[in-house]
């Protein structure tokens, strides 16, 4: 299963964007997918992820500021991002993980698309 993130960019402070990222391959069932960054120097972080029932989870930093949200009958996830930060500058990660037709688990991840916003 790949994933293949889009929508990042250069974007002012203050400024919105939306992230895509699309899973195709030998799907079954999509369990949680999620949005995960990494900011220069530092670790890899979960930013917010949804599960199959529509239920979400965010971290502190972007309550009220990030929605995620998905389309299963396109294998998408969104995450939008408004009232931008500099401290939102970031290589932004997609996985899911879930089933595949050849029953076989799946927990892949997306190249990352870099979201950069000047203050």
């Amino acid at each position: 299963v790949q994933l293949q993130a889009s929508g990042g960019g250069l974007v002012q402070a203050g400024g919105s964007l939306r992230l895509s990222c699309a899973a195709s391959g030998s799907i079954f069932r999509i369990n949680t997918m999620s949005w995960y960054r990494q900011a220069p120097g530092k670790q890899r972080g979960m930013v917010a992820d949804i599960a199959r029932d529509g239920s979400t989870n965010y971290a502190d930093a972007v309550k009220g500021r990030y929605t995620i949200s998905r389309d299963d009958a396109k294998n998408t996830v969104y995450l939008q991002m408004n009232s931008l930060e500099a401290e939102d500058t970031a290589v932004y990660y997609c996985n899911a993980d879930g089933i595949s037709s050849r029953w076989y688990s799946f927990d892949s991840w997306g190249q990352g698309t870099l979201v950069t916003v000047s203050s």
